[in-house]
């Protein structure tokens, strides 16, 4: 899926990255606690969260994350979006909270980037 189709499936707002909205996407991670990002999401993978500050950005450049989605109708700090633009990570709001943030994508055939934490993950991009 393009992530311009999952802008409009969240009703999303690009906030960095408009130029990078024909990306692909095939798998999401949800999660608030960056180590948990860190131990399960892969590369490739969309970023859904309701963090906002800069940490977000630079794990998700360690990970080479697609995208990061805010969640809640989270707006990040200047310097945030600054540091996602530097990295070339395109960061979107949605006003969804996580849990239908995540239904609506998986609806939609993003799967999960694993699904128990006793499974490797599916996908390695």
């Amino acid at each position: 899926m393009l992530l311009r189709q999952v802008k409009e499936i969240l009703n999303a707002e690009v906030l960095v990255g408009e130029d990078r909205l024909d990306i692909e996407v095939q798998t999401a991670f949800g999660a608030d606690l960056m180590s948990d990002v860190l131990a399960f999401a892969v590369s490739g993978c969309l970023l859904l969260t309701g963090l906002t500050n800069p940490q977000v950005i630079r794990t998700a450049d360690v990970l080479d994350i697609a995208a990061v989605i805010l969640v809640r109708g989270k707006r990040p700090s200047p310097e945030t979006l600054q540091a996602a633009a530097a990295k070339n990570i395109p960061v979107l709001s949605t006003k969804y909270i996580l849990f239908e943030t995540a239904g609506r994508l998986y609806q939609n055939g993003i799967r999960g980037c694993l699904e128990k934490v006793d499974e490797p993950p599916r996908i390695r991009l």
